[in-house]
This record gives C-alpha cells, sequence and structure tokens, in this order.
C-alpha cells in the first residue's frame, strides 16, 4: 500500500522522516533510583533521596515534554488531600478498634481476613493491617510468626490487599489513576458506580478464596 502512493507523498516521507526515540529518558535512570531509595534506605534518607532524585527529574526535563505528556501536579495533590483527611479522621476509629477489638470476635482467620479487608476498602491497606496485627497480637495465640499464628498473619495481609481495590480510595493509586485518567478527558464510573462493578466482580472471587483458603 505505501508503494502504491503518489511519488510526491513517496518524497514527502523520505524528506521528513524523523527517527523512532525515547525524549527523556534519562528520567528511566532516576526512577530506577527512587525504587532502590525505597527498598534500601532508612528514614529520613529514604524520603529525602526521593524527592532530590525528583527534583534532578524537574530540573533536567524540559517543560516542552511535560507540556507534550499533558504532566499535571493536580492528580497527587488531590490524592494527598484526599488521604490525609482519611488518615486524620479515622485516627479515633483506629483507637476504638485497638481498645475493643476483642469484643468483636475476630478470633477466626476469616474473621481476620474479612474485618481487615471492610476496613481496607476505605483506609490505606498499612495502617489497616497494623491494626489488625496488633489485634491479633493482643489476643495471646500461639505466637508462631510476630505473635500470630501463620494463618492468622496470612489473612491479615490478604484482606489489608485484596480489598484495598475495593473502592477509589481502598489504595492510593486507585484515586490517582482516576485523577489521572480524567484530567486526560476520560470519563469514570462514580465513587458509588465503582464499588458497583469492583463488588460485582471482586465480592465473589474473595467468598472464593475464602471458602478454599480460609476456612
Amino acid at each position: 500500500m505505501h508503494r502504491d502512493e503518489a511519488p510526491w507523498n513517496l518524497r514527502a516521507d523520505r524528506e521528513t522522516r524523523k527517527p523512532l526515540r525515547i525524549a527523556g529518558k534519562e528520567n528511566l535512570l532516576l526512577l530506577a533510583g527512587i525504587m532502590v531509595a525505597a527498598a534500601a534506605l532508612e528514614r529520613p534518607w529514604r524520603e529525602l533521596s526521593m524527592v532530590a532524585l525528583a527534583g534532578v527529574s524537574m530540573a533536567r526535563t524540559s517543560g516542552h515534554l511535560r507540556h507534550a505528556n499533558h504532566f499535571s501536579f493536580h492528580p497527587i495533590l488531590e490524592v494527598a488531600a484526599v488521604f490525609a483527611g482519611i488518615f486524620a479522621t479515622m485516627v479515633p476509629a483506629l483507637d476504638l478498634l485497638h481498645a475493643h477489638g476483642t469484643a468483636l470476635g475476630v478470633r477466626d482467620p476469616w474473621h481476620y481476613f474479612w474485618a481487615t479487608g471492610l476496613l481496607s476498602s476505605f483506609l490505606d491497606n498499612a495502617p489497616t493491617y497494623l491494626t489488625f496485627l496488633a489485634l491479633g497480637q493482643g489476643q495471646h495465640l500461639t505466637p508462631e510468626v510476630v505473635g500470630v499464628p501463620h494463618s492468622i498473619l496470612t489473612a491479615i495481609s490478604l484482606g489489608a490487599v485484596f480489598m484495598g481495590a475495593n473502592t477509589y480510595i481502598g489504595n492510593g493509586p486507585n484515586f490517582m489513576v482516576r485523577s489521572i485518567a480524567e484530567s486526560h478527558g476520560v470519563k469514570m464510573p462514580s465513587f458509588g458506580g465503582y464499588m458497583l462493578y469492583s463488588g460485582g466482580i471482586l465480592l465473589p472471587v474473595f467468598v472464593i478464596v475464602t471458602l478454599i483458603f480460609l476456612v
């Protein structure tokens, strides 16, 4: 089909051809540096290194590239504001759970899976994981690993990670991807609409996981 095009079109192809290349590829090295810092360094050096590498990226990358990629700080600022509010307002709830968690009757692995998961659906998985791990440690169960049985730790870990996908705010990246998509003109489901999608697909999967692995 290309050979059959008009001669002037073929000549224009030869004269205006531009080789395929990656612009701003040094940012791949900086991104690798951020991943190494996150995995290998302790605070505060981890956070300082990540901020420094991000600053180098901002300084070295041309504004033209950021404009061409529709780069914006709006998604990350929106996520930061939402999660700051979530963490601030969840502190009393977490304190109550620490103080009176044993009264909830959460003892078996499947109890921990669903209790951890329901809270992780609306709060980031790390504080949820720590909260229910502390609850398990306070019940003086068989201390196989970090003060709890293997089965309990497995259930807490699965619930904290898996059910973060239930809502936009269950994990920070969920909300950020939504915000990035909307900033590019992609229509996204509402908060409740997303839960209808996720619940219809994920809740049956979680029931199967419970029956196979946790009961």
